[in-house]
C-alpha cells in the first residue's frame, strides 16, 4: 500500500508539472507585432499584435549570476549576422539589441533551462523568421513571471481627435515649408548683417583718418595765426598770411569731408543696426518655425511616456528616424521632461505598460501589462495626474503603438538620446546586466547633430540617473558598494519604495560626487 501510494503521488507530481514551452503560431492571419513579452519563470517569449498573441517559442535566459534583467526595453538595433564582442566572437544570428551594453534577443542553443550570459536565446529558425517582422523601437517586456496584455480603459489614457489626426500630415508639410523659408530668410538676413558690419568697420577706419587729418590742419592754421601775429616785417607778414590762407582752406576742406563722412557713417551704422535686428528677428522666427515644424512632424509618430515614482518625473520619447551621429540606432526626441504629481508617492506603484494597439470608435484601444504589481494597473493610473499641457501637446494626435509606462524605477543608464525607454526592476537579479560595461558617456549638446531639423534634443550625459552608472567590468573602486556583484541599493532584494529610494538617491549623490 505504501509503495502504491508513493507511485500515485509521483504520477500526480508529474501530471502537475507544466509542459515545457514549444513553438506555436496563432491560427489566424497575424498583423504587425507590437510587443514581445519574455517570461523568465516559464522560459518563453510571446509576440503580440493588436488582436493578441501571434508567435510563441521557448527561450533560454541568463543563468545564475548572469541573470537576464527584468524590466521594460525596446529594440534598439538589428544585426542579421552578429558576433559577440564580449564572449569570444560568439555567433548571435538575427540579433535584436535591447540595451547598448549587450543584452539582446538572438538565435542560440536552448538546453531547456536558463543558460545564457544575460541575453534571451530563441530557437534559430524562430529568430530568423521573426527578424524581418520586428522594427526599431518595438517594445520588449521581460517579466519575472508570466504576463500578458489585457484590454484596458482609463480616463488618463490619450483620447485622440479625429480632425487633428486627419489634418496632421498637411499641417506638418505646411510648417516644414514655412520653416524652410524662415531658415532661408534668416541666412540672407545674417549675410546682410555681416556685410553691413564689415562696411561700417571700414567707415570707422576712414573717419579716424579724416579726424586725424582735420586735427592736424587745425593745428597748422593755429600755427599760421601765431606766425602772422609775430611777424615784424611786411615780407614776414605776407608769408604768414599766405600760410594762414592755405591752412584755413585745407582745414575747411577736411572739415567738409569729415561732416559728409560722419553723415554717411551714421546712415550706414543705422542701416547696420537695422540689419542686425532683422537678422536677430529672423533667427528667432527660424527657431520658432523649426520648433513648430518639429512638433508637427513628431505628431505623426507614436509617442511614449514614462512616469517614474523614483524621480517624480514624466518623460516623453518620440522617434525622429534620424540615424544616431555616433552610429547604431536612431535618435529619439526627448524635449519633454516635466515634474508629475503622484498621490501617496511614498507607496510603491508597481511597473505597468499601457499600449494603444489600434483605433476604435472611442479613439484608441488600449492594453495593459503588469510585471510588478505593487498596485494594480487601474490603481496606478488613478494615483497619477499628468500635466494638462503635456496632454494637449501629444494627446490629440496620439496614434496606435503609443504607450504610457508607470514604474517605481528610475530610467536606466541605458536610456539616452538613441533609445526608447529602458527601465530595470531593482527587486530582481540583474547579473547579466551589471557584469557588462555600461554604455560610455556621450556628451552631445543640443544642435550638434547634423541637419537636426530643429528638433532641439534634450541631452544629458546619457541621462545618468540610474542604478547602473557606476558598475563596469573589473571595477575595483569602492568595493563596499558591490554586494555579491549586484546593485547596491538592493541588499534586500524585496525592499521597495520609501526609505529604500532615499538610500538610492543618497548613493547616487555620492556617485555623482566622484
Amino acid at each position: 500500500m505504501a509503495a502504491l501510494t508513493a507511485l500515485t503521488a509521483n504520477a500526480a507530481a508529474r501530471q502537475a508539472r507544466p509542459a515545457p514551452p514549444t513553438e506555436a503560431t496563432a491560427p489566424r492571419e497575424a498583423g504587425e507585432p507590437i510587443m514581445a513579452i519574455v517570461s523568465i519563470k516559464t522560459q518563453q517569449v510571446t509576440f503580440y499584435d493588436a488582436d493578441g498573441w501571434i508567435l510563441r517559442a521557448p527561450v533560454s535566459t541568463g543563468t545564475t549570476g548572469r541573470e537576464t534583467p527584468a524590466g521594460v526595453f525596446a529594440v534598439l538595433e538589428k544585426d542579421k549576422d552578429h558576433h559577440s564582442s564580449l564572449y569570444d566572437d560568439a555567433w548571435m544570428p538575427n540579433m535584436q539589441r535591447i540595451t547598448w551594453n549587450g543584452i539582446a534577443l538572438h538565435g542560440g542553443p536552448l538546453p531547456g533551462y536558463a543558460a545564457s550570459h544575460g541575453c534571451v536565446r530563441m530557437p534559430f529558425g524562430f529568430a530568423e523568421k521573426l527578424f524581418e517582422r520586428t522594427w526599431i523601437g518595438m517594445r520588449v517586456i521581460i517579466s519575472p513571471n508570466d504576463a500578458e496584455p489585457v484590454e484596458f480603459s482609463h480616463p488618463a489614457l490619450f483620447v485622440p481627435n479625429r480632425e487633428a489626426i486627419a489634418a496632421a500630415p498637411a499641417k506638418a508639410e505646411a510648417l516644414a515649408r514655412e520653416a524652410a523659408e524662415a531658415a532661408k530668410t534668416a541666412d540672407e538676413a545674417k549675410k546682410a548683417a555681416v556685410s553691413a558690419t564689415r562696411e561700417t568697420a571700414s567707415l570707422t577706419s576712414s573717419l579716424r583718418k579724416l579726424e586725424w587729418l582735420k586735427t592736424r590742419a587745425d593745428a597748422e592754421l593755429a600755427y599760421a595765426d601765431k606766425a602772422l601775429a609775430a611777424a615784424k616785417t611786411d615780407e614776414a607778414k605776407a608769408r604768414a598770411e599766405d600760410l594762414k590762407q592755405k591752412a584755413a582752406a585745407k582745414a575747411a576742406e577736411l572739415g567738409n569731408q569729415l561732416d559728409i563722412a560722419k553723415a554717411d557713417a551714421k546712415s550706414k551704422l543705422d542701416a547696420a543696426a537695422v540689419a542686425k535686428e532683422a537678422a536677430k528677428a529672423a533667427q528667432t522666427r527660424k527657431a520658432d518655425t523649426a520648433k513648430a515644424a518639429s512638433e508637427a512632424k513628431l505628431a505623426l509618430e507614436p509617442v511614449s511616456i514614462y512616469i517614474s515614482r523614483a524621480t517624480q518625473k514624466l518623460y516623453v520619447r518620440r522617434p525622429t528616424h534620424k540615424p544616431a551621429p555616433d552610429g547604431g540606432g536612431i535618435v529619439f526626441d526627448a524635449t519633454i521632461e516635466v515634474p508629475v504629481t503622484i498621490r501617496n508617492p511614498e507607496r510603491p506603484i508597481g511597473t505597468h505598460v499601457f499600449t494603444a494597439v489600434a483605433r476604435n470608435d472611442a479613439g484608441l484601444r488600449w492594453t495593459a501589462v503588469t510585471i510588478d504589481n505593487a498596485d494594480d494597473a487601474k490603481g496606478a493610473l488613478d494615483r497619477i495626474t499628468i500635466p494638462q499641457d503635456v496632454l494637449d501637446r501629444i494627446g490629440p494626435t496620439a496614434l496606435p503603438r503609443s504607450s504610457i509606462i508607470v514604474s517605481d524605477e528610475p530610467l536606466s543608464a541605458e536610456t539616452n538620446y538613441r533609445t526608447e525607454f529602458v527601465a530595470v526592476l531593482s527587486n530582481q537579479p540583474q547579473g547579466g546586466f551589471i557584469t557588462r560595461q555600461v554604455t560610455p558617456d556621450l556628451d552631445v549638446a543640443s544642435g550638434d547633430l547634423p541637419s537636426d531639423g530643429g528638433f532641439g534634443f534634450f541631452f544629458q550625459r546619457n541621462n545618468w540617473n540610474s542604478q547602473n552608472d557606476f558598475q563596469r567590468n573589473n571595477w575595483n573602486a569602492q568595493p563596499n558598494f558591490q554586494r555579491d556583484n549586484r546593485n547596491p541599493q538592493i541588499d534586500n532584494p524585496r525592499r521597495r519604495g520609501g526609505q529604500g529610494y532615499q538610500d538610492y538617491r543618497d548613493y547616487n549623490r555620492v556617485q555623482q560626487g566622484w
